[in-house]
């Protein structure tokens, strides 16, 4: 998944007579395969158990024998599915038969809308050959794919997705243990300290009385929780910052190396930014900001013309960290010329204008990032971190 990715246009070009192309639609309890094939007048359909791998090649290989007693040879086999819960296994595991599969973005993909939209199985299942028939055509806007990545890839990223899902957990946590004391007059109370346990105990109500046995017990283990997600963060963590100690960096762990080198970007930031995103190659700088949805949304139709502000088509964490990384770059690397930039465009303005010149410099400092791990070029007026 390394290697260039374009989800907008297939790389193949398509031959009607020597391809079988099929879909799935996956849920839980079965899958509805369809499909078209070579020699065949009507879009074969059938119910399959669902997470039957074998089941899915058999009716492929029924479908190239009916194509061949109809005097048609198959060259080409390419099969999709929408993205979901199942993920990226059933693509790889399909890949191993000698399968092309794709993974739709399932917004990616049009629908009616003139009016109520019937929704069964083998409605969906015409869609999605519809649309896939049209995306192998090369039909502008069809659809998008997803990149599929290796089983590698996906747990490289685990760690990443584990942190900031456990940071919203720590969040929900103290948030809870901040509302059960409102209701008793008790406000500063930092569940972060070591020593939160001792004062929790020591806690008063507005009227001097102790807090009352059944919210001490929630509260206690409220706090319990809370220290269990905090080690888990601190695992992750010092996991992490291990990886700039390796002698002898791989690909990714160079990179990660460069960006953490630089003034103001810690491991973590500089770990996700790889592991999600700098870890894959674009073409160019457009393909980079489109895939994190940082790209503009115009509308331009007739006299009316207007921008509706960024895709957000991508990843939702990087995204935000980028947000946040940008409002830091601002304040530990002022002389950088992209922090330069920021205060000149933003000429003493305020309120919404700041925010989206944030977001123009958290493109602009992507791509400069992007750069910089690529070809070790420096952008301009960084500061580096002391060794």
């Amino acid at each position: 998944m390394s290697e260039m990715f374009n989800p907008s246009a297939a790389a193949t070009a398509f031959d009607h007579t020597t391809t079988i192309v099929a879909v799935l639609e996956l849920s839980g309890k079965s899958w509805l395969f369809g499909a078209v094939a070579p020699g065949l007048k009507t879009r074969a359909k059938r119910s399959l158990a669902a997470r039957d791998i074998a089941s899915v090649t058999k009716a492929l290989e029924h479908l190239k024998a009916q194509a061949q007693k109809a005097g048609l040879a198959v060259a080409r086999t390419v099969l999709a599915y929408e993205a979901g819960r199942d993920g990226f296994w059933i693509a790889r595991a399909l890949a191993q038969q000698g399968i092309e599969v794709h993974v739709m973005h399932p917004a990616s993909v049009p629908i009616e809308r003139r009016a109520k939209r019937k929704k069964t199985d083998r409605i969906d299942v015409d869609l999605l050959l519809t649309t896939l028939l049209g995306w192998l055509r090369g039909e502008p806007g069809r659809c998008t794919m997803a990149p599929i990545p290796t089983q590698e890839e996906e747990d490289m990223r685990e760690p990443g997705r584990r942190r900031d899902a456990l940071v919203g957990d720590r969040l929900k946590v103290e948030n809870r243990i901040g509302a059960l004391l409102t209701r008793y007059g008790i406000v500063g109370f930092k569940p972060r300290l070591k020593s939160a346990e001792k004062k929790l105990a020591g806690l008063k109500t507005y009227d001097g009385a102790p807090l009352p046995p059944e919210t001490s017990k929630s509260l206690k283990r409220l706090l319990a929780q809370h220290r269990l997600l905090s080690q888990q963060l601190a695992e992750i963590e010092e996991e992490r910052a291990k990886v700039v100690e390796v002698k002898t960096p791989d690909r990714l762990q160079r990179k990660i190396q460069r960006l953490a080198g630089l003034f103001g970007l810690g491991v973590e930031t500089a770990t996700v930014l790889v592991h999600e995103v700098l870890s894959r190659r674009f073409k160019d700088r457009r393909a980079l900001g489109a895939f994190v949805g940082l790209t503009g949304t115009p509308y331009d139709s007739g006299g009316s013309k207007t921008e509706q502000g960024i895709s957000k088509s991508g990843n939702p964490q990087v995204r935000r960290m980028l947000s946040q990384l940008a409002w830091r770059w601002l304040r530990h690397q002022p002389e950088s010329e992209l922090a330069r930039w920021f205060h000149a465009r933003l000429a003493g303005s305020k309120g919404r204008m700041k925010k989206v010149l944030i977001v123009a410099l958290a493109r602009k400092l992507l791509i400069a990032l992007w750069r910089y791990v690529e070809t070790g070029e420096v952008p301009a007026g960084v500061r580096l971190a002391a060794r």
